[in-house]
Order: C-alpha cells, then structure tokens, then sequence
C-alpha cells in the first residue's frame, strides 16, 4: 500500500538537509582523494563495499532482497542508471571545467519534474513551484559562474555528457517512482543500485586502466566515509525519502549539495568564500521555498 505524504514534513526536511550536507561534504573528501584513488574506482569500490553493509543489514533486519515480485527488471534499470551517471561524469570532466559540469548535472530536478505528472498527477508543479525551481538552479548557476569563462576545443562535448548526466540521475529517480520498486523498502532499491552499479563502475576503471593504489590513510579514511556514511547510511535515508514524499519536492533539495561543497571547501580546505556563495545560498533556499510552501 502506497503511504506517501502529500508533502514534506519537519522530519524530511531536516533529513534531506542532513543528506545535502554529507553530500556536499563529499565531494570535498572525493577531491581530495583523487591524487590517492582515481574516480572510477572510488565509486565501484564504494558501491562494493556498502552493497555488502546493505545485504548484512537487510538480513539482520530479516527483509529480503533478492525475491521474484517483479523488481530484478526495474532494480537492473535503476542500477545502470546510476552507474550510468557516474561513468558519463567522469568522462565528462576530461573536456569540461567542474564548475560547468556541476550546473549542467544540475538539470536532474527539471527531469524530475517534467516526469512526474505522467506518473503521479498530485505532484505537478505549479507555477509558483516552478519558479522556485529556476530560482534555485540560477542560484546554482550564479554560484559557479567563473567556471563558464573558459573554453576548450571539446568543451561542447564535455557539457553534453554533464547534460546527460543530469537526464540519467533524473531518470534514475523517475524509475523508482513509475515501477514497482515504489512500494519497496529502501534497503531493496539501494541494494539493486548498489549491486548492479558496483561491477559496471569497476569494470570502466579497469577498461579505462585506472590502477589500483597503494593502500593509505587518506585513501582508506576516504573509502570508508563514502561506503558507510555516503552510499549507506545517506543513500539509505533518501530512497526512504523518495519512497514516503513527493519526488518533485525531495530533488529541489539537492540544490543545495553542490553550495554545501564550497561551504566545506571553504572550512576545510581554505578556499576563497565570496558574496557570490552567499547570494547563492539564499537564492537556493528562497527556490526550495517556493516549491515547498503550501
């Protein structure tokens, strides 16, 4: 039986925060494990690892995963989706700046958007909703608008598969929502990302000859904050999310994510903190708002 909430309470707004925040965090902690991991083999191994937490937790909680109930063809979509995603970002990032690229990826609300009223009427935007979906993603773009001033020889095909990137996580999303896997616990749908992405994603870093490193503290502190605090336990709290709230209302969150990056960037790794950031991060809560507010 479907539960879902017509609208976001204080309990999911704070947890969504909470999600945003760690997300944000992480791309901090991915930047700098870079020079120790290479990008690939950090998401595989991250999805490795807490597919294995996943399926530990799921038995210790007596909730199957691996059942014929019509989710295996859904869970595959979603998996390869996600998968999808991270491979085309990297890619991406080859011939385009971050800054570009973090924007572009951005556009995942909009697909969300655009997708739900086919699936669920109650969760079109209205018009209010929808400019304070635009609000938020010109903030964003405000935010990171340095980056747009360089240019490259392939540039334009660094921001096609950014773009791309933003319509498979969008898609990701509107999979979980237009099939069965609606109605399941999270622990089954983030266990089929994790399973199905795990082996594609370590297979391109194998294909695009990313080699394993040496093991150290950076590189194992690292792994282990993007396996159990990441993809576990946040992953695990937003398919709940996506599961009890409206879909459209829950992605204008992730907004914030990227804004949270420079805030960390700025406290931990002593970047630059500029009135753009600022004005960003109120235009950002002023969309989210908007799309919120009864």
């Amino acid at each position: 039986m479907d539960s879902r909430r017509a609208r976001l309470d204080l309990t999911a707004v704070l947890l969504t925060l909470v999600c945003c925040m760690i997300w944000g965090l992480n791309q901090v902690v991915v930047k700098v494990t870079l020079p120790h991991v290479p990008p690939l083999l950090q998401a595989g191994l991250r999805s490795l690892i807490a597919a294995v937490l996943v399926f530990a937790y799921a038995r210790w909680r007596r909730i199957p995963l691996l059942t014929r109930d019509g989710t295996r063809w859904p869970g595959f979509w979603a998996g390869a989706l996600f998968a999808a995603e991270f491979v085309v970002l990297y890619i991406g990032l080859q011939y385009t700046t971050a800054s570009r690229l973090i924007v572009f990826l951005y556009l995942a609300p909009f697909v969300v958007a655009v997708g739900m009223p086919f699936i669920s009427a109650s969760e079109k935007l209205t018009p209010l909703q929808t400019t304070g979906l635009v609000a938020a993603f010109l903030a964003l773009a405000y935010a990171f608008q340095e980056g747009f001033g360089t240019t490259g020889a392939r540039q334009w095909l660094g921001d096609l598969l950014s773009i791309a990137a933003g319509l498979f996580w969008g898609l990701t999303t509107l999979v979980l929502r237009a099939t069965t896997l609606s109605t399941q616990p999270a622990e089954r749908t983030l266990f089929y990302q994790l399973a199905v992405s795990a082996p594609i994603l370590l297979a391109g870093a194998l294909l695009t000859g990313e080699a394993l490193p040496a093991p150290s503290a950076v590189a194992i502190g690292s792994m282990l904050f993007q396996s159990v605090l990441v993809a576990f336990a946040s992953f695990l709290v937003w398919f709940w999310l996506l599961r009890h709230y409206p879909a459209t209302r829950v992605s204008a969150f992730t907004f914030l994510t990227p804004v949270f990056g420079l805030v960390f960037g700025a406290a931990l790794l002593g970047e630059a903190v500029s009135d753009r950031l600022i004005v960003a991060l109120i235009g950002v809560a002023i969309g989210i708002w908007l799309v919120n507010r009864r």
